[in-house]
């Protein structure tokens, strides 16, 4: 069973210990700097995880229909969170407090076994997030995320899009345009 799956299973069991609330483009999920107390389900719409320093912001994922995003390291360790969750297209979502998900997590087997499912997604997740950041090629970049998501361009804007792969949008416009099954690297 896939975590989206599992996760509208967990919501249908929790009644009362989760919120469904929707949101606007620029609303935000989670300031930079606060401790994550939830976990979200997109039910609709698009959410960027991103990272601001005095100079530059880097979108570092995001979250769209039957995704689940978190501040994961600051959920986990209490610690605030290095990056913001934003709205970048009107969403709805639901919401899942900590606490209620622990809870469950420790009296119910099956959805303990969801949680692994998600903590092995989001690693998987990172691990490739990782082997993109240290790809120098757009090109290269510009395919893994094609392959990994396909359905990426018709959730997210491409600008977030060319954050993600560390691209001007003018880059990310010319490779949109190339058919990559005729070029090499």
């Amino acid at each position: 069973m896939h975590a989206a799956q599992y996760l509208k299973r967990f919501f249908e069991s929790q009644s009362g210990s989760f919120s469904r609330k929707t949101y606007s483009k620029g609303d935000i999920l989670l300031h930079q700097g606060e401790i994550e107390k939830k976990i979200y389900i997109i039910q609709s719409g698009a959410v960027r995880a991103v990272y601001r320093n005095e100079n530059e912001e880097f979108t570092i994922r995001f979250g769209y229909k039957n995704s689940v995003i978190t501040s994961l390291s600051s959920f986990l360790r209490k610690e605030p969170s290095s990056f913001s969750i934003e709205v970048i297209r009107k969403s709805d979502i639901i919401q899942l407090s900590g606490s209620s998900f622990q809870k469950a997590t420790e009296s119910n087997p099956e959805f303990k076994n969801f949680y692994q499912l998600i903590l092995e997604e989001l690693i998987t997740q990172q691990m490739e997030r990782e082997i993109d950041l240290l790809t120098s090629s757009p090109l290269h970049r510009y395919r893994r995320v094609i392959l990994r998501s396909p359905a990426l361009f018709n959730e997210i804007p491409a600008k977030y899009i060319a954050s993600y792969l560390r691209m001007s949008p003018e880059t990310l416009s010319r490779l949109r345009k190339i058919d990559l099954n005729q070029v090499s690297e």
